[in-house]
């Protein structure tokens, strides 16, 4: 069982800086194989796509909303997806989550997913 645990969330001014993190635990080795994305969810809102990576972190692929503003990456050896968010605006204020995926290139689905982590921006 791979279980994925959000953090890095908070309470930040617009314009300012976060950076999500995404720790695998339980079966360690899984995620090494894994493409993970990142997803979000305002109040009153359907999810939606933000990032997502390769398991060799060789793609990435992002959503028009963050485009150059967010990066995703990651370090297999510590097993951990980074999502670090720049130039945040208020309309990015949302439950983020990560999700994994044993995939050799970026899935349309994912079969893991963590708890959430609460992104707030003020303006």
């Amino acid at each position: 069982q791979v279980q994925l645990v959000e953090s890095g969330g908070g309470l930040v001014q617009a314009g300012g800086s976060l950076r999500l993190s995404c720790a695998a635990s339980g079966r360690t080795f899984s995620i090494y194989t894994m493409a993970v994305g990142w997803f979000r969810q305002a109040p009153g809102k359907e999810r939606e796509f933000v990032a997502a990576i390769s398991w060799n972190a060789i793609s990435t692929y992002y959503s028009n909303s963050v485009k150059g503003r967010f990066t995703i990456s990651r370090d297999n050896a510590k097993n951990t997806v980074y999502l670090q968010m720049n130039s945040l605006k208020p309309e990015d204020t949302a439950v983020y989550y990560c999700a994994a995926q044993r995939s050799t290139s970026i899935p349309n689905e994912y079969a893991y997913w963590g708890q959430g982590t609460q992104v707030t921006v003020s303006s």
